[in-house]
């Protein structure tokens, strides 16, 4: 599975369509993931002596291929692919810009431009009387 858990993703299909999360956790076996905030379920628990009934909000699994991980350059939809490195291992790139999406700290975004440096007024400034 492409996808792994802290990947910001969006869903392209279903109720949460459009909507981005981060994966809180990925089911292989049934290529599932969870997403944080996105398709929210309810679960009634029955009252018992010991504690009252109540309602439980909780996210639902869904299907991976519902969900398309965001360019961490673009902020856009993406596909996945690999590149081999040196020592063999292989690492997950986006297909749209080629940014790493295991190292996200590869992106480089563009430094905040300094404010220029405040002009003084001169204090050569004359004074009309009328």
């Amino acid at each position: 599975m492409k996808i792994k858990v802290n990947d910001n993703v969006i869903v392209i299909t279903g109720k949460d369509k459009g909507k981005t999360g981060k994966v809180i956790k990925v089911y292989k076996k049934t290529n599932k993931v969870v997403i944080e905030k996105l398709n929210m379920r309810v679960k009634h628990v029955k009252k018992t002596s010991e504690r009252a009934g109540e309602k439980i909000h909780f996210e639902a699994p869904m299907n991976a291929s519902n969900v398309m991980i965001l360019d961490p350059k673009e902020n856009k939809p993406t596909r996945v692919g690999y590149k081999k490195l040196e020592k063999g291992k292989k690492e997950r790139i986006s297909k749209l810009s080629g940014v790493s999406l295991d190292n996200i700290s590869s992106v480089t975004k563009a430094a905040p431009k300094k404010a220029p440096a405040k002009k003084t007024k001169s204090s050569k400034t004359k004074v009309v009387k009328a």
